[in-house]
């Protein structure tokens, strides 16, 4: 379905003419991992995610446009669960642990979200009730462009998009901030959204250009299933396969591709439908951020 309903999990949005930031707040002991496949990340916090890492919960998730310049988003987001108490106790007070990720929309206007743009995602997330509805030209979405393979001209609108979906008594949802060098193609391989370049135009002009153009496309998927964080990092490898069956071509070296995967770990559920619900998340959820209306 195109919303997102998982119980305790909730998204706010700070949006300006041509970019925005999008915030996601998880309730306390949610535990998170990620994956890196794109070859241009902009990113913070993200080594901390590895399972292998000391540190387990994840407070919230910043996605933000600005390119670097927008993960300092984050800022104003930890500031506000710090004002609220939540975070990874120390001797020194919490520390709130708000992994965050950037889109490079940069030439669509400029703008560059600051801590203050977090400060106000954040708290609209944690004004939320129920499931969340709001998608397109809107948050880290706002700025966002997909089609770009054969060159930055023939670019087209992409988005932010929504998918949720049950396993047994679990719920499953998905988050998708879609700025992509490849066309959203649909499960036959129908473009959904993508170049506006004449039929033969070469893919790939030259490297420059994309380079100059900036692409990524951002993930998160959340459950309110048990899972420990490898299983979050195997949860996180699953929705990139959703990444690859609706972008075409996807992972490139000039796309920051990133999932984030999270549990609040409220009820048991299989792990392997878990992780085929991951997977079909993401997938509807990048063609989501694309449809009319």
């Amino acid at each position: 379905m195109s919303t997102f309903d998982v119980p305790g999990v909730r998204i706010g949005h700070w949006t300006a003419a041509h970019t925005g930031v999008t915030v996601v707040l998880f309730p306390s002991d949610t535990v998170g991992s990620c994956e890196v496949r794109g070859g241009a990340p902009a990113s913070r916090e993200t080594a901390l995610l590895d399972p292998t890492r000391t540190v387990e919960r994840v407070d919230a998730i910043t996605l933000t446009g600005g390119s670097a310049f927008g993960l300092a988003a984050g800022d104003g987001v930890m500031r506000y669960l710090a004002e609220h108490d939540q975070g990874f106790p120390t001797a020194g007070g919490v520390v709130p642990i708000v992994p965050t990720a950037a889109i490079f929309d940069l030439l669509e206007g400029g703008e560059r979200p600051g801590a203050d743009a977090g400060y106000a995602a954040a708290a609209a997330a944690a004004a939320q009730t129920g499931p969340h509805r709001d998608r397109g030209s809107i948050g880290a979405g706002r700025g966002a462009t997909v089609g770009k393979w054969r060159g930055r001209a023939f670019a087209v609108p992409g988005g932010l998009g929504l998918a949720s979906t049950r396993v047994d008594d679990a719920h499953v949802g998905a988050i998708a901030v879609v700025n992509a060098v490849g066309d959203v193609v649909d499960s036959n391989g129908a473009v959904l959204a993508g170049s506006s370049a004449p039929a033969g135009t070469p893919g790939f002009p030259t490297e420059r250009a994309f380079e100059e153009s900036g692409n990524t496309t951002l993930v998160v998927v959340a459950t309110d299933g048990r899972c420990d964080k490898l299983g979050c990092h195997l949860l996180a490898q699953s929705a990139h396969d959703g990444v690859a069956r609706s972008l075409l071509p996807a992972h490139t070296r000039f796309d920051g591709d990133l999932t984030f995967a999270v549990a609040t770990g409220a009820v048991d559920a299989h792990f392997d439908r878990l992780r085929e619900a991951a997977a079909f998340c993401a997938e509807a959820a990048i063609r989501n951020a694309v449809l009319p209306g």
